[in-house]
């Protein structure tokens, strides 16, 4: 049975799932799986930034919301059609990732938290205070995407699913890079990584634009999904999800990404009529991993079950 629980076999088996799953679902089944695919896009995005680059950020959150809002904004505002706003917002969205990662290059651990955090409080401020732009408090409705004859929710998980796979397709293939490596040589120790010639400033600003890259497509799918955009779905605890499943899935680890995502999304849904109580379990789950399984749940995987190593470089190709 251990070969058929290897991880393509199963990743294979799951995307054949998903593409099948509409025709099995009803919507809200389809709706909640979308979400969880928005999730996986922002949780590997994260994990990127946070497990692989070491860089103790609270930002994922308002730049997942800046790519909601640009996305909706030009939409609603100058009248672009989705298929131009999303990859202006995307785009939007990652060159404010570069701006973020400006302190990292001077700050790390709690004093880069902190500078963060404050970035995504400022955010929060603007969404909430800056009327004349982003309509406050109340949000603002985003025109629903048509696909022409295809239904627009089956039309947009697909487009969902799509953007999902390439972009863990494209997060495996760079940390198993040159790139990973580095990424990975200033998680474990600056100094020796600056030894090595690693340039800090380089590869620091690419894991924020990465994180802010995946955060800006993840934020223009949830606006299109909701067909609306609101502050409170940005706010801090938006950031506490995020965190809880990089580390219950597993910090450095792709795959534990994708795991989290889907078990955590599963967990909100299932605590849906229980506002406060999904802060009491996310806030114990998060406690329990650190406490008791630090490397997160894919690491039982990687013990138990062989084939699911994440090795940083790709094999050589054979003689």
């Amino acid at each position: 049975m251990a070969p058929l629980a290897g991880r393509r076999n199963v990743f294979g088996l799951a995307a054949l799932a998903l593409a099948a799953l509409p025709a099995l679902a009803n919507p809200y089944i389809l709706y909640v799986t979308n979400i969880a695919l928005i999730y996986v896009i922002l949780a590997v995005g994260l994990n990127l930034l946070l497990g692989y680059a070491g860089q103790f950020a609270f930002a994922n959150a308002a730049l997942f919301g800046i790519g909601a809002y640009a996305t909706g904004l030009l939409q609603v505002k100058l009248g672009l059609s989705f298929w131009i706003a999303f990859p202006v917002a995307v785009l939007f969205t990652t060159l404010v990732g570069v701006v973020v990662a400006l302190p990292a290059l001077r700050l790390s651990g709690l004093y880069l938290a902190l500078v963060t955090l404050a970035f995504a409080q400022f955010t929060q401020w603007l969404m909430l205070n800056w009327e004349r732009v982003t309509f406050g408090a109340g949000g603002f409705r985003v025109p629903a995407l048509t696909f022409g004859p295809v239904a627009p929710a089956l039309g947009l998980y697909y487009v969902t699913l799509l953007l999902a796979g390439l972009l863990v397709a494209v997060a495996w293939n760079t940390v198993r890079s040159g790139i990973g490596r580095a990424l990975v040589a200033v998680r474990d120790s600056e100094v020796a990584a600056e030894a090595l010639a690693v340039d800090l400033a380089r590869y620091k600003t690419i894991a924020f634009s990465l994180s802010a890259l995946y955060a800006g497509v993840a934020g223009g799918l949830y606006s299109a999904i909701l067909s609306f955009v609101a502050p409170e779905g940005f706010d801090l605890f938006q950031m506490v999800v995020q965190f809880s499943m990089v580390v219950v899935g597993g910090l450095g680890s792709v795959w534990g990404s994708v795991l989290g995502a889907g078990l955590l999304v599963g967990l909100q849904e299932a605590l849906r009529a229980f506002k406060g109580a999904q802060e009491i379990a996310f806030g114990l789950l998060l406690m329990a991993c650190i406490i008791f399984l630090p490397d997160g749940l894919i690491s039982l995987v990687k013990r138990r079950v062989p084939g699911w190593e994440e090795p940083l470089r790709a094999p050589d190709p054979p003689a």
